[in-house]
Formats: C-alpha cells, sequence, structure tokens
C-alpha cells in the first residue's frame, strides 16, 4: 500500500515537471547560441536565384526536405498553413529540397500547392552543413527574427510544435 502511494505520487510529480518543460519550450530555444548563417543564394524550382538573407528579421521556417521523404509529405502541408496564416506577422518559410531535380520538385510543389519559396539544394552540401547536421530528413530549422538557430528538429514533428514554437516568437 505503501509502496503504491510512493509510485503514484512519483508518476504525479514526473507528470506535472513533464506538463512544465513542454510550457516552457513554448517560450525558449532549444537550440542556443547558434547564430544563422543566411549568406547564401540558392536557385529556386523555376532557376531563379533567392537570397535567404531576404528573410533577415523575420522567424524563419527552413525546411530541409525531399520528394521521396513521406514524413516530408505529411509535414508540408501543415507549413502551408503556417505560412499562410502568420505570413503577415512576420513569418517566412522557405523549403530546401535536398535531392531533386527541378522536374520533380516542380511537379511536387504543384500537387502539395507549395505557395512559399522552394529551393533546390542538392549539391550544396555547404548550406546543409550550416544547418545541420543532417542526419536525417525532413530537418526543420526555426531561426528567431534575429538570426539564432533556436529549434532544430530532425524527422516528423507535429505540426502543433511548429506552431507553438513559431508563435512564440513572433
Amino acid at each position: 500500500m505503501r509502496i503504491a502511494t510512493l509510485v503514484s505520487l512519483g508518476v504525479v510529480l514526473l507528470l506535472g515537471s513533464v506538463t512544465e518543460a513542454s510550457e516552457e519550450t513554448k517560450t525558449t530555444c532549444s537550440v542556443t547560441g547558434k547564430p544563422a548563417n543566411l549568406d547564401f543564394t540558392l536557385v529556386d524550382m523555376n532557376g531563379v536565384d533567392h537570397d535567404l538573407r531576404q528573410h533577415a528579421g523575420k522567424v524563419i521556417l527552413l525546411d530541409f526536405w525531399a520528394t521521396w521523404c513521406a514524413p516530408c509529405r505529411i509535414e508540408i502541408p501543415g507549413f502551408i498553413k503556417l505560412f499562410d496564416a502568420l505570413e503577415s506577422e512576420g513569418l517566412s518559410v522557405v523549403g530546401i529540397s535536398v535531392n531533386d531535380s527541378p522536374d520533380a520538385i516542380r511537379r511536387f510543389a504543384n500537387e502539395f500547392q507549395m505557395d512559399y519559396p522552394v529551393l533546390i539544394g542538392d549539391g550544396r552540401d555547404d548550406v546543409k552543413a550550416a544547418f545541420g547536421p543532417m542526419v536525417g530528413f525532413p530537418t526543420t530549422v526555426i531561426i528567431t527574427r534575429d538570426g539564432m538557430i533556436c529549434h532544430h528538429h530532425t524527422g516528423f514533428t507535429p505540426a502543433p510544435v511548429f506552431e507553438a514554437e513559431i508563435r512564440a516568437l513572433l
């Protein structure tokens, strides 16, 4: 009886601390002290140069993805919704396809109705290194208005997590 009471109390305390930690992540960064290097120009899916510096001063969701990546296909519609809802508040969303051809990227972007910049990252190990490590895809980086990397996600992350992190920075 006494052990069951102690275990129950421990579970309650543990759950309370988990809830408290998740509330805290809404207002703080999980990555600290790493400036985002936006000094890159990449070609978009239509062959036009796109300078990442044009997003400076905004909260940036930078998504490294691929057309063959199943979790990417799940996350991208959420990024479109976030961009459409929060662009006027200062959110920029930029997608960087890691190893697809421009034709494959255009077909994918049309299918998903991607309305934010979609850039070609194939052969751009310099960009991947600047925002890495890239140990899996999707890899998504959230950058603050003052140019600091705030969150770094590898693999599928639920849309409400991104929304909470971004809203805390807007």
